[in-house]
């Protein structure tokens, strides 16, 4: 929703506001066509010749992320803290051989089926339960733990960064290339130099199309859908770092509540569930 209402600000008050000073769209758009075939696909060969296949598709899933917006709602970190709640206390309660069904087939576990959402995520469901094999197998160091469960986000965060990396070197390319479209013109100008002056005014304002075109593509488009990117997955890199933050406090054998306590203490503020939501929602769960 806020890139099209982005789009329609940058468009309406741009070209509104050279409209109203008392410019003229005709030269614009006669040139339009051209110059943007030029530097569009001066921008996408670059951005083929760049970047590898699964990039490129990502990175064509990514400008839907952001018109879709991040992926985890306020209502999924809930789920989340009450996932890693029934798992926390029912390896304090029973032990890891309770524990071992679940882990080992969480899509037939009843626990795990009671939130699709995190169940169809792979990486969250490959990070919680790769963690409790590691506990089963005695690796219960809570600084080693930690470190391993950071080493295994930071990959996750730099793999799922490179769309955007990709959409970011884009746009610092676009006012190169409109250059080069504008360079074009120029030479395409000089070729008629013995036409009239109103001619030659079109041509030159037609080169200078180019030139507008990158600058305007770069900043106005390209560059702040990759700056959203990033900041999605951010968004989303914070959601898996609650796993890391409740398990890390399960080695270190604090109980469950309190487990779930501090992941909920690092949920982003405007996702935060309140104290009394997660100990209302523990309940329900302990009473079930």
């Amino acid at each position: 929703m806020t890139l099209i209402i982005g789009i329609v600000l940058v468009f309406g008050l741009i070209f509104g506001g050279f409209m109203l000073s008392g410019g003229k769209m005709d030269i614009v758009l006669y040139a339009l066509p051209y110059e943007g075939m030029m530097i569009g696909g001066g921008a996408i060969g670059a951005f083929v010749i760049a970047n590898s296949i699964p990039v490129i598709k990502d990175s064509g899933r990514g400008i839907l992320r952001v018109m879709k917006g991040p992926k985890w709602k306020r209502d999924d970190y809930t789920d989340l803290l009450k996932l890693l709640f029934e798992l926390s206390r029912l390896f304090k309660s029973k032990g890891m051989i309770a524990l071992d069904p679940h882990i080992e087939a969480p899509a037939e576990s009843e626990i795990f089926k009671r939130y699709p959402k995190i169940l169809a995520d792979h990486f969250a469901i490959d990070l919680i339960t790769d963690s409790f094999r590691m506990l089963a197998m005695q690796f219960d160091d809570k600084f080693q733990t930690e470190e391993v469960m950071n080493r295994k986000l930071k990959k996750h965060h730099h793999e799922a960064l490179a769309a955007s990396k990709a959409i970011q070197t884009m746009a610092d390319g676009l006012p190169a290339i409109g250059i080069v479209a504008a360079v074009l013109g120029v030479i395409k100008t000089m070729s008629s130099v013995d036409e009239p002056p109103e001619v030659l005014g079109k041509m030159i304002g037609g080169a200078l199309v180019g030139t507008f075109l990158g600058v305007f593509l770069a900043y106005c488009l390209v560059a702040p859908i990759s700056g959203r990117l990033k900041q999605i997955v951010d968004e989303e890199t914070t959601f898996y770092s609650i796993i890391r933050d409740v398990f890390v406090a399960m080695v270190s054998e604090h109980p469950p509540n309190i487990c779930i306590e501090i992941g909920r203490a690092n949920i982003p503020t405007h996702m935060q569930p309140t104290f009394y939501q997660i100990e209302a929602a523990q309940k329900e769960l302990a009473a079930a």
